[in-house]
């Protein structure tokens, strides 16, 4: 039985069968939350995505998230008909990033893809990112060049983009998600690392490598609303930005910087102009009060900025398994499942 140390629990990755042959092998890993509207559609244009890689040997890994719906069943019925389908069940939902972590724990291919399950991320421009990786390249990310969203979750994501390019450490393409291929040595760092809030697009910058783009508009969903509740973007941005970024501290200490040198040299001003009697104490009522509530406001916001660092090291240091795998399934009968292994303790 093989670890993924990084991710704080132990995974079986002889629970997916290896290819057959020498051909290169290819894995696409979908996180899937509620997505039963749309994956039949997802299932046929992935087999017909195939069509144009008779010369790789490919594999989906479905993860299932937590769904309430028929996805599951779906799922399965999809990899009694197509054993390249394999299903990793989750004991609930543990979000986007945490199944993403589930199905490339497991991948064992040559080259990984993930992708989304709603179909925003076009299947067809897969090939294309083969092509780019038999070309050299060791990480390949899908940059939109559109994007469908409208109104506030439009406006919401370009800030972020634009911000985050300037708050990250190191450069972060913006207009970037999930949607990448990674090489097998690649993906093989990209599992060590240990986050338990994790930010795929940051850490696939971060492990470095030969990382090209390619271009794509990004689609309308397949069906139904987004699954990413606002409240969820927003902790994701938030993850992204306190996860690589030093900067909010840093722009911290700037302020208390400056406010305190402004409140010396004033207070340096006004005792020199009342020992010269050039000054008489004045009533400053609303001058106060809008000191004092500036101030606060500043010591507040420090102290929050604070506790977002300090919550995300409090994540780390409990050591909970990232995600709990329920069960497996792969092949197309139905003795082919495995149970999941005990996640209840880190792996040691």
């Amino acid at each position: 039985m093989g670890a993924t140390p990084a991710l704080g629990e132990s995974v079986n990755r002889s629970s997916l069968p290896p290819a057959a042959s020498s051909t290169p092998t290819l894995a696409i890993v979908i996180p899937i939350c509620n997505e039963s509207a749309g994956l039949e559609e997802l299932f046929r244009r992935l087999r017909a995505m195939f069509e144009q890689l008779q010369d790789l040997d490919p594999q989906v890994i479905y993860v299932n998230d937590g769904s309430t719906d028929r996805s599951l069943a779906i799922m399965l019925e999809q990899r009694r008909r197509d054993p390249r389908f394999t299903v990793i069940d989750l004991s609930r939902n543990f979000g986007q990033q945490a199944a993403i972590a589930a199905g490339l724990a497991v991948a064992t291919a040559d080259a990984t893809v993930v992708m989304d399950g709603d179909l925003q991320d076009p299947p067809e421009l897969i090939p294309e990112m083969v092509a780019c990786w038999r070309a050299g390249a060791e990480v390949v990310r899908a940059q939109r060049r559109t994007r469908q969203e409208r109104g506030v979750r439009r406006w919401s994501f370009a800030v972020f983009h634009r911000l985050f390019g300037w708050l990250a450490d190191f450069p972060i393409p913006s207009d970037v998600g999930v949607y990448g291929l990674l090489d097998r040595q690649a993906l093989d760092e990209l599992n060590r690392l240990p986050e338990k809030n994790r930010f795929l697009p940051g850490l696939r910058a971060w492990v470095g490598f030969d990382q090209r783009n390619v271009y794509y508009d990004r689609d309308e969903r397949a069906s139904g609303l987004p699954k990413q509740s606002f409240t969820r973007l927003i902790r994701y941005a938030l993850d992204g930005v306190f996860s690589f970024s030093y900067k909010p501290l840093r722009l911290m200490v700037l302020v208390g910087s400056v406010i305190c040198a402004t409140g010396f040299v004033l207070a340096a001003r006004f005792v020199i102009r009342r020992l010269a009697g050039v000054e008489q104490a004045q009533m400053g009522f609303t001058t106060l009060v809008t000191l004092v509530l500036f101030l606060g406001g500043v010591q507040l916001l420090s102290i929050g900025l604070l506790g977002e660092y300090l919550v995300r090291i409090y994540d780390e240091v409990k050591e909970r398994p990232l995600y709990i795998v329920r069960r497996r399934f792969f092949g197309r009968s139905e003795g082919t499942e495995d149970p999941g292994t005990d996640r209840r303790t880190p792996a040691q």
